[in-house]
């Protein structure tokens, strides 16, 4: 059934928002023991994930960058629109869960998973974490500056969701929530620099910024989450280990993302060579250039 049917069949009984058909037919069940069967993979993406890496930039170094202009268009306009879709998707179920629920319950109430249509999108967005790696390829081929935050991001949130996803932690609600809204916003960004659209420069700084806020929310709510457990105020079914790992990765992206904002926002020296960084990314689509790009 095309998109199109879907949105005239709309089915009203869901627990939050309408559901698309597709949406409706979803199995958590299949798409978990997908997960659990493929466990494997993730690791080994991620070994050639970096192989590819070393590989690339050596290749590239005695080469000259590829303009890639059109092809880096189409691939941020697609990230974006299904990024914006999730949002949409998304944000209803967790809005939904506050309101109906509580937010000690948004936090602790473990069945998200298995409620439509955020069961299907949760399992999109786990899966979109393997597509994503495809941002660096556009970095390496138009021989743009590689940043470890860049690509150390991108395996440990891979690795991440893979194991996250057969758990149905309710954290999960948030996380998959902010990362649709903040990738939504961000590659609508990189889309329209990809088009030579010109941006003013606070974009970029309200960007990274959300970034960051997203990682302290990360934080907040897994301390809050632990907090409620060890305390017998809530029956919060996330075991210790899963919230140590989230307190470690959301902590080391909190790190980083404050280290690159005060090295390009705040540093006069940085700064002043973002500045003209920025003019040559107007004047060649050099969108990649941009420090939250590579640190996405």
């Amino acid at each position: 059934m095309t998109f199109g049917l879907c949105l005239m069949n709309m089915n009203s009984t869901s627990n939050f928002t309408a559901m698309f058909d597709f949406e409706e037919t979803f199995s958590r069940e299949e798409s978990t023991q997908f997960i659990q069967r493929t466990m494997w993979a993730p690791f080994v993406i991620s070994l050639v994930y970096v192989v590819l890496l070393y590989i690339g930039r050596q290749c590239m170094s005695s080469r000259k960058p590829f303009d890639l202009r059109l092809p880096l268009f189409l691939w941020n306009s697609s990230l974006a629109a299904f990024s914006i879709l999730g949002a949409i998707r998304t944000v209803p179920e967790l809005l939904g869960v506050v309101y109906n629920k509580g937010w000690i319950s948004s936090m602790c109430w473990d069945d998200g998973f298995a409620y439509k249509p955020f069961g299907i999108w949760a399992y999109w967005f786990t899966l979109s974490k393997i597509v994503e790696l495809g941002d660096t390829a556009f970095i390496i081929l138009r021989k743009q500056s590689l940043i470890f935050l860049h690509w150390y991001h991108h395996i440990t949130v891979l690795l991440y969701c893979f194991y996250y996803y057969p758990n149905y932690v309710a954290l999960g609600r948030y996380f998959v929530t902010m990362n649709y809204t903040v990738h939504a916003i961000m590659y609508t960004y990189y889309a329209l620099r990809s088009a030579r659209v010109r941006i003013p420069r606070p974009i970029s700084v309200t960007i990274t910024s959300l970034q960051i806020v997203q990682m302290i929310v990360g934080i907040v709510t897994t301390v809050v989450v632990c907090t409620l457990k060890a305390t017998g105020t809530a029956a919060c079914p996330q075991p210790y280990f899963s919230s140590a790992v989230t307190l470690l990765m959301y902590f080391s992206y909190f790190v980083l993302f404050v280290d690159y904002f005060v090295r390009t926002y705040r540093d006069p020296a940085a700064s002043g060579k973002n500045v003209k960084l920025s003019n040559r990314d107007v004047n060649h689509n050099d969108s990649t250039t941009n420090g939250f790009k590579k640190a996405q």
